[in-house]
């Protein structure tokens, strides 16, 4: 328990850090970048490039594989997550991001709280049968911290990495979150969004049901573009040409959508912003945004970037959500409420890609200071977009479906 405090508070402190740094940095260098422009193709491509040389000649050629190295370390118990992970995630995850790179950093936390783990365990603060309890609540804390939500973390612990309930992992990631939980208090316990719900109407749900089905076909097609991007980059041999040709790539959808620069939260703000001042958002940047955040995100990745999907997914059915509310309201009259729609097609995106409907559910109803009125849309969201992904493609590219396929 001391021992799972202690992972707790360090990966709290890692996860602030790495999301205020980033924060700060992404809108510096973005105001930047807007001054000049055309100039904006280029900076993922200075992101990116800095992380080749940094994982050439810092971190001997190591490559950092997401959330499949956690599965690894777990189900091989001889097998670790080496320290420098952790600030190999941390310094990766943070150049992509601030420079336009179009993925978060939730992941590169995730890795780099529970190499934290991993290293307690390592260091024998605790009984040898241990590892996966540490592991996980180095992560409870990471992801707790990123959204402000000690039972996100917990539940993403539970329902991704440990992907089984026994009571040395509820104890070990209940004291994390309740770290976790002091940390918030003290230093950020503000919600992300400061929008409130007023309400929801049962006569909508048969549009939430379609933005759930939708969510799922964004999931598939997201896992898809990662999947079939990475194959693709991984053919080619030179690294000039393989890390320019994605951080290009990225950059000129960057000059045409400024809104795809980075992990899009800022750009999200704007347009709920617009969306409930004065509803009236374009259809066709709604849709374009939506399928372009998926896009952009694997190009990145298969450059060479830092990152996952927790960002896209949420940005990108968040898009969705509005997009669906948008059409109603012009051509069915349904006096639907873009704001719900947006969070429901959020967390709906978010489930289907990382196989985690109770994560999605919690972590979204967090964002808001009164998100649980919407429980039952959201919960109705999550769930459908997770069966119906899972009938159209058994696995998502962060789940453990996908590390045993591709291990095989």
């Amino acid at each position: 328990m001391l021992i799972s405090i202690f992972v707790g508070l360090c990966g709290a402190l890692l996860a602030f850090s790495l999301k205020k740094l980033t924060e700060f940095f992404e809108r510096f260098l973005f105001n930047i970048a807007s001054n000049y422009s055309i100039g904006i193709i280029l900076f993922p491509t200075i992101g990116i490039t800095a992380i080749y040389f940094l994982r050439k000649y810092a971190f001997k050629n190591r490559k950092n594989k997401g959330i499949t190295e956690i599965y690894k370390t777990l189900d091989q118990r001889k097998d670790h997550l080496p320290l420098f992970k952790i600030p190999s995630h941390y310094i990766n995850g943070f150049l992509t991001v601030i420079f336009g790179g179009s993925t978060g950093i939730e992941v590169s936390t995730v890795v780099a709280a529970a190499t934290i783990g991993n290293f307690a365990y390592k260091k024998d603060l605790c009984a040898k049968i241990y590892k996966t309890e540490l592991i996980c609540a180095g992560v409870t804390a990471g992801v707790a911290v990123l959204f402000c939500s000690p039972l996100a973390g917990w539940l993403f612990a539970m329902e991704v990495i440990a992907r089984k309930i026994n009571r040395t992992l509820v104890i070990a990631c209940t004291c994390s979150a309740l770290a976790s939980w002091l940390f918030i208090s003290l230093f950020d316990n503000k919600p992300l969004l400061l929008y409130t719900i007023a309400d929801w109407n049962w006569t909508a749900f048969p549009f939430f049901i379609i933005l759930s089905l939708l969510s799922g076909l964004l999931a598939v097609y997201f896992t898809l573009l990662v999947t079939r991007i990475k194959g693709l980059f991984g053919t080619i041999s030179n690294n000039f040409i393989r890390v320019n040709l994605g951080a290009l790539t990225v950059g000129a959808l960057i000059y045409l959508y400024p809104g795809l620069y980075g992990d899009s939260y800022d750009a999200l703000h704007e347009v709920l912003h617009e969306s409930i001042k004065a509803p009236g958002v374009s259809f066709f940047f709604l849709l374009i945004i939506t399928m372009l955040k998926p896009l952009a995100a694997s190009l990145t990745l298969g450059a060479g970037g830092d990152g996952g999907v927790f960002a896209p997914s949420i940005v990108s059915g968040a898009f969705l959500g509005l997009l669906v509310a948008s059409i109603g309201n012009a051509y069915f009259s349904a006096d639907l409420i873009p704001l719900n729609f947006a969070l429901v097609g959020a967390a709906a995106a978010l489930s289907a890609s990382l196989s985690a409907p109770l994560t999605s559910l919690v972590l979204i109803c967090n964002l808001l200071p009164n998100g649980y009125l919407l429980f039952v849309p959201i919960a109705l969201g999550t769930v459908i977009s997770y069966f119906f992904s899972k009938k159209l493609l058994p696995y998502n590219v962060y789940s453990y479906d996908f590390y045993l396929t591709a291990k095989q």
